[in-house]
């Protein structure tokens, strides 16, 4: 599918630099698509982390860390994927970029069988999205629409073996300890109206 949005005038003078357009081009045809498959869902919903990567309206990144229970990013149908906003920080540097710049990146990885898988697409989020209840401890659903999805060599990835899931990680049952930096003076004494750390 050489219609995916996958190069830019600075990736094509460096795969010319290096020799490498049609190298390029070919994984394009090969590996990349635009709707999600049976496999990409599975690998998708099996993963309890991903980094998401967004920018501001003026390009500046950002980077996040995003992890759950596996399962908490879902595949909804062929084009659209969706994942809960759990309570943070309250900086919103990913949602508030969302909010200029609809772009996104999101890097899923397996660590112990090394595999990954990148999805960019556009991404909104909603505070009455009627997934909400589907999501313990959701703030917010963030819906991504894939634009292209694609497998990545996975030479590089060092074997990880998951130890232990995050006791903060939400589910059903579940009511994940209030974290020990919430009751520092410091930053107690600003937390939001109905915190459970107040």
């Amino acid at each position: 599918m050489t219609d995916l949005p996958m190069y830019h005038e600075g990736s094509r003078g460096l795969q010319d630099r290096f020799a490498t357009r049609r190298l390029a081009d070919r994984l394009v045809e090969v590996v990349a698509h635009g709707t999600f498959t049976d496999k990409d869902r599975e690998f998708i919903e099996s993963r309890p982390m991903f980094f998401l990567a967004t920018a501001d309206a003026e390009g500046r990144p950002d980077c996040s860390y995003k992890g759950g229970r596996p399962g908490f990013v879902r595949v909804l149908d062929p084009h659209t994927l969706a994942f809960p906003s759990y309570d943070g920080n309250g900086m919103f540097k990913s949602l508030g970029n969302l909010a200029v710049n609809p772009q996104v990146g999101m890097l899923f990885i397996d660590f112990e069988r090394p595999s990954r898988l990148r999805v960019n697409g556009r991404a909104e989020w909603r505070e009455d999205d009627p997934l909400l209840t589907d999501f313990v401890g959701a703030q917010l659903i963030v819906r991504v629409r894939a634009e292209a999805i694609f497998p990545n060599c996975p030479r590089y990835i060092h074997k990880m073996r998951q130890v232990e899931t995050s006791e903060y990680a939400p589910c059903e049952g579940h009511t994940p300890p209030i974290p020990e930096w919430k009751t520092r003076p410091v930053f107690n004494e600003v937390l939001p109206p109905g915190d459970p750390a107040r």
